[in-house]
């Protein structure tokens, strides 16, 4: 009896010292810094969730837009529909998918092909407008708002890249920039650059045939129209879309007026840079480093009007900086006939503000 109560209290001393060493070495020994949260700062939640009810609820108004030439089949792009009456379905693309044959025909998710009609179009802002039977809209795009979206907001386009075989291709990336200014060449010529777009850049992957297809944001709503054109050469990652605004605006004039009318300022010029080339007798400012030399002013224009002369240098249209020719008509291009934007010019190193009332363009 004895040796079992030796044993009993021989276990006990041996866990009370157990525990006595683990308090004494978790209390003397030195601790880990502690990571001290500021609860003011804004808690950020880094999900990777499918983007299939997104997809879904705009993928049956995407269409694949079909060029014929001469009943020959020329190219394709994409388009959507984003707008429906009783009678009549109205779809966005871009210019530069329709604008070099004479019919046009769409392919519905479902496989049907049917006739389209353009509408309208616009080279500066390389946006068509396309109509057909209102019976042929399955769904109806929602449009967002693309100056809600923030850098690193996940996006995705629906489209048909390269052509129609690879239909319905979705892509997937994110917000890069946004109010991007980039130079593009709107007709081909060899002189380059001859407008400027703003834009929204992703790095979902855009391919040509996806141009004219909706750039969405996470819940569906299209926030631009992808342009396969408007691509940066040799970068990968990093396409471009029209936000979805601007084309609104101009579909809206196109539906309204059947036209959309573009203002007239009557001069001739080129950049300040290209003085030497020039071999008229202009002389400028030698300080100035960017702006437009009139080189012409039309007779009976409202620019001779107002009193611009050959030898004048536009350095602004309002609080425009005006820099290059693609400059100058963006923010020409920014008004409408009739308007009086006021051109600040540089006239043998004076500078002086003149409004001049904009025409339309012939």
């Amino acid at each position: 009896m004895e040796k079992g109560k030796t044993i009993i209290v021989g276990i006990v001393m041996f866990f009370v010292g157990v525990i006595g060493t683990y308090l004494i070495v978790y209390f003397t020994s030195e601790k880990e810094p502690q990571t001290i949260i500021n609860k003011q700062e804004k808690e950020v939640t880094v999900t990777d969730l499918g983007i299939a009810d997104s997809v879904e609820k705009i993928y049956d108004a995407v269409v694949v837009v079909e060029v014929h030439l001469q009943e020959r089949v020329i190219g394709f792009g994409t388009g959507f529909f984003y707008k429906k009456t009783k009678d009549k379905a109205f779809l966005l693309t871009n210019y530069h998918v329709v604008s070099k044959g004479d019919k046009i025909r769409i392919i519905l998710t479902n496989g049907e092909t049917v006739d389209a009609k353009v509408l309208g179009s616009d080279q500066y802002n390389d946006v068509a407008v396309l109509t057909t039977d209102a019976k042929y809209a399955e769904k109806v795009a929602e449009i967002g708002n693309s100056e809600k979206v923030r850098l690193g907001d996940t996006v995705f386009t629906v489209g048909a890249p390269l052509n129609n075989i690879y239909s319905g291709s979705v892509t997937r990336g994110i917000i890069s920039g946004k109010d991007r200014m980039i130079e593009v060449n709107t007709t081909g010529s060899f002189w380059g650059s001859d407008y400027i777009m703003r834009v929204i850049q992703t790095d979902a992957s855009i391919n040509s045939g996806n141009s004219g297809g909706p750039l969405s944001n996470s819940n569906g709503e299209v926030i631009g129209i992808t342009s396969s054109k408007l691509m940066a050469t040799g970068v990968e990652g990093m396409g471009f879309a029209i936000p979805i605004e601007d084309a609104i605006e101009f579909a809206n004039i196109i539906e309204k007026d059947g036209k959309l009318v573009r203002p007239s300022l009557g001069i001739g010029g080129f950049e300040v840079n290209k003085l030497r080339f020039y071999s008229g007798d202009i002389k400028v400012d030698p300080n100035l480093r960017t702006g437009i030399v009139i080189s012409a002013v039309n007779e009976g224009s409202n620019a001779k009007k107002a009193g611009l002369e050959i030898g004048d240098v536009i350095i602004k249209i309002d609080d425009n900086v005006i820099e290059t020719m693609p400059s100058l008509k963006y923010y020409l291009y920014k008004n409408k006939v009739g308007d009086s934007p006021v051109f600040k010019i540089n006239r043998n190193g004076k500078e002086m503000d003149i409004p001049v009332k904009l025409y339309e363009e012939k």
